[in-house]
């Protein structure tokens, strides 16, 4: 006869970002709308992650840094961020090439790109 043993769901640490929005403003550049979620047990003292910008031909176009800033543990923060110069149409893709900056509790740590999961609600593909 087996044993029943209870089992325990581990939460995995999760800091998700979703690419929400992309939006044209009047001066021709894409506000982007991002959703951040910092579900990984620790509050963030600053984030920062650097993306690579690709075209319509698969070409990287820009390499930028977007500063989150701090992020409290369980808590959902929106940014928004205007590529100047760069319409929309003209973004096929952003991919998460790093984490620029990950402080928790005053050192730098590698929970920021450990725990990410990139997503999009765009026309736009957003990942790592």
């Amino acid at each position: 006869m087996a044993l029943a043993t209870p089992s325990f769901a581990q939460e995995t640490p999760v800091f998700s970002l979703e690419l929400n929005g992309a939006t044209e403003t009047e001066a021709g550049s894409c506000r982007l709308t991002y959703v951040a979620a910092n579900r990984t047990g620790n509050a963030l003292d600053r984030t920062a992650y650097e993306v690579a910008v690709f075209d319509s031909q698969g070409a990287v176009t820009r390499l930028l840094v977007l500063e989150f800033g701090d992020l409290v543990e369980g808590k959902t923060k929106i940014l928004q961020f205007d590529l100047a110069g760069t319409p929309c149409g003209a973004i096929s893709r952003i991919v998460v090439n790093d984490a620029a900056a990950c402080v928790v509790a005053g050192a730098e740590s590698p929970i920021c790109m450990q725990s990410l999961t990139a997503s999009s609600r765009t026309a736009i593909q957003f990942g790592i």
